[in-house]
């Protein structure tokens, strides 16, 4: 019997590496976690991925990996597969396709974990059967990919899709991690989100967000979103402001790509419509009139899996046909 070809796709976080064997149509045969190894700068963290890879193979006598994606945190240089720097892995200018395929034996495709979910999302989610699409993705901070005429946007130094980092605020804006300040990074991603509401509470101590943070000790954005739904006068406030920068930031990009579809993924984005309906009317508000007619909004739908699916889906575009 002829063996069956997957793919595998690998999604680095600075916690798990999430794994996945991917058959050709894009669904997920198998999926399990490792502990990202951050002992030595990450040295072990390839050997130990290539350790567990051929163990699970073990139980698929009748499968073979024909190719590999990884995504990673932070820039990637497209062409040699080679992270410029991770902060929080601890690599700098590190070799991570060329030792993935000494490790496996299989052609390998690297590139940053916000694009590899993007892809994820273009091949097999929302963005299906698009050609231009755009992902944000709102979790711990923000960030994004950008697809045109089907291919990813990378950019002369592996920046391209930085969408985070757009700048709303030019005077006076929060400090980002990045360097800067004033980024969209800074508002709209969940720690943007708790800052904003802490100081609403501090304005407003009788609100219903402030009750819930008293009664708790710590506040997040889902109750947040929560609160927005209980009709707090107080959290309506926050939302309003998110979304008013999250649509200025969708427009600029609206204006520049005219995709067809802006995607929001990562945590925050599980708020739904809560969260997507003010940003659509800021949107329509900010966007170039023609955008704002062809462009739709919408929620990501693959949640946790766009990142393996996404890097499958890469590595299958350039070396699986």
């Amino acid at each position: 019997m002829e063996k069956q070809e997957w793919l595998l796709g690998i999604d680095l976080g600075g916690t798990t590496v999430k794994l996945a064997f991917v058959n050709k149509e894009g669904t997920i045969v198998e999926k399990w976690e490792i502990p990202t190894n951050l002992v030595d700068n990450g040295i072990h963290i390839v050997s130990e991925i290539a350790s567990s890879v051929k163990e699970k193979m073990g139980k698929w006598p009748k499968a073979a990996l024909v190719a590999a994606g990884m995504g990673a945190p932070g820039p990637v240089d497209f062409e040699t597969g080679s992270i410029y720097v991770a902060v929080n892995i601890g690599w700098r200018n590190y070799p991570l396709k060329s030792r993935l395929e000494r490790e496996l034996g299989i052609p390998v495709v690297v590139d940053n974990d916000a694009n590899m979910a993007s892809y994820g999302e273009f091949w097999k989610g929302t963005g299906e059967g698009t050609n231009d699409l755009v992902c944000i993705t709102l979790g711990t901070g923000v960030g994004g990919g950008i697809i045109a005429n089907q291919e990813l946007v990378h950019g002369v130094s592996g920046a391209g899709g930085e969408l985070g980092h757009i700048t709303v605020i030019p005077e006076g804006g929060a400090s980002c991690n990045c360097g800067k300040t004033g980024c969209i990074e800074t508002i709209a991603s969940a720690t943007g989100i708790v800052r904003l509401t802490l100081e609403e509470i501090n304005k407003k101590p009788e609100s219903l967000i402030a009750n819930r943070y008293r009664d708790q000790g710590l506040i997040t954005s889902k109750d947040l979103f929560e609160c927005v739904e209980e009709h707090d006068e107080a959290s309506a406030a926050v939302l309003d402001k998110v979304a008013k920068y999250l649509g200025l930031t969708a427009a600029h990009v609206g204006n520049c790509l005219n995709p067809d579809k802006i995607v929001f993924g990562g945590g925050v984005s599980r708020a739904g419509e809560v969260l997507l309906s003010p940003v659509r009317a800021y949107f329509q508000q900010y966007a170039f009139p023609r955008v704002a007619e062809s462009t739709s909004l919408e929620c990501a739908s693959l949640g946790n899996d766009a990142g393996v699916i996404g890097a499958a889906g890469l590595a299958y575009k350039q070396y699986g046909n």
